[in-house]
């Protein structure tokens, strides 16, 4: 794609949208030499929030050095301007991805995403990007959600679920394998009720727990919490096999 020097950096959660992203790069031939994970502390506009202590794991298992960006607490403000919040969200990140363009060889080429339809969160990366004078991968930006979720069973994607916050999605949905059948499902809670079939909402995070860009599968002990509304696995132990 880019004819620029330098390589490509994968902003990646562990969670389906991002690490597609990252796959697509892979089989479009760009050279990915850096995967690079925030952790946010609380509520984000920007970032996908659960699980991403295991990107060091999910990393391990791709082959490609992590950057952590571990930035100032990022819980929302209900009070605070959601536009205002997200560009200083996105500091810690170009911050951390000015850093890695002066100390790779040719520097950063381009910025790969997973952004389905949040204008919200490319406007900002995009901006990003044009600062930084690299290119942005956007395979997911605008396709069909259910094309994109096939897309991925059929490349050999495993994907658990670990988060819930919607209606229709109960304590049955955590620690859940996103197959065919739950798409299903999904797409008649979206008929309903809106539920957006990749979660893109928030309404649901994931975690690929394997696929073919990976050696090894990760294996998941976990319990669940559930307030009668939504939930989360909380993961008690992780590990390669």
């Amino acid at each position: 794609m880019s004819d620029a020097d330098g390589t490509w950096v994968s902003l990646f959660s562990g969670g389906k949208d991002s690490v597609w992203a990252l796959y697509q790069a892979l089989e479009n031939d760009l050279e990915v030499s850096h995967l690079v994970t925030v952790h946010p502390k609380g509520d984000s506009y920007m970032y996908h929030v659960p699980a991403t202590d295991l990107a060091a794991l999910a990393a391990d298992s791709i082959g490609i050095p992590l950057v952590d960006v571990e930035p100032d607490d990022f819980e929302a403000d209900a009070a605070a301007d959601s536009s205002a919040q997200g560009d200083d969200e996105l500091e810690p990140l170009e911050a951390a991805l000015v850093d890695l363009d002066n100390r790779l060889e040719g520097g950063i080429a381009g910025v790969t995403a997973g952004a389905v339809e949040s204008e919200y969160q490319t406007s900002r990366i995009q901006g990003m990007c044009d600062r930084l004078d690299c290119e942005l991968f956007a395979p997911l930006w605008q396709e069909d959600p259910r094309e994109l979720a096939d897309a991925m069973l059929e490349a050999g994607f495993e994907i658990t679920i670990v988060q819930v916050a919607a209606h229709g999605l109960d304590e049955s949905w955590l620690g859940r394998t996103l197959d065919r059948e739950a798409l299903e499902e999904l797409e008649r809670l979206n008929d309903a009720y809106g539920v957006h079939i990749l979660g893109e909402g928030g309404e649901f995070e994931t975690l690929v727990v394997g696929g073919p860009h990976m050696d090894q599968r990760i294996a998941l002990e976990y319990d669940t919490e559930w307030d009668g509304t939504r939930g989360r696995v909380r993961i008690t132990d992780a590990r390669l096999e």
